[in-house]
């Protein structure tokens, strides 16, 4: 049980809903008028970052294949 808790399926899972948090935190941010432009501008690094260590993570989930 404890192996599933800390897997890279359920990494993956959780970097996804974190980067769709993020996306709903940063289009309702650009809707607001007066924002803060670098608490937006930390928000889309940590997205950034997010993405980054999800393509990673579904890179060693599924190895390219051999041709």
């Amino acid at each position: 049980m404890n192996e599933s808790l800390h897997s890279p399926q359920r990494q993956l899972i959780e970097l996804r809903m974190a980067h769709a948090e993020l996306d709903q935190l940063i289009d309702a941010a650009g809707e607001q008028g007066g924002v803060d432009e670098l608490a937006l501008k930390r928000l889309k690094k940590r997205r950034l970052g997010l993405r980054d260590r999800i393509a990673q993570l579904e890179a060693e989930l599924s190895p390219p294949e051999k041709a």
